[in-house]
């Protein structure tokens, strides 16, 4: 995973149910659970504030990401880069940048 500044980012504004979908399929695979489970504890809805993004909507379940990183969101760049949004230790919002070969 990559971390990078937001500014270097270009958030797509709208997102497609079929990109919806993918994403939350993507982000199941890439944590190493089935869809159908995960959805159960962990729901994602689809927002548009700033821009378009599937968020993490309750605050009884955190994913964590790694060590000291709770997941946000996950959403796609104009460039269909996978980007997770994730608060750091300090309550910090990170972006990263997901590879597709970082799929366990």
């Amino acid at each position: 995973m990559k971390t990078v500044t937001v500014n270097n980012l270009q958030f797509k504004k709208h997102l497609s149910v079929i990109e919806q979908i993918s994403l939350k399929d993507f982000l199941y695979t890439w944590v190493g659970s089935s869809t159908k489970g995960l959805d159960d504890f962990f729901h994602l809805e689809y927002t548009e504030d700033v821009f378009a993004k599937m968020e993490k909507t309750t605050n009884d379940t955190d994913l964590l990401i790694s060590d000291y990183d709770h997941f946000r969101y996950i959403t796609v760049t104009e460039n269909n880069q996978i980007v997770i949004g994730v608060l750091d230790m300090n309550l910090e919002l990170k972006h990263r940048i997901i590879s597709p070969d970082e799929i366990k």
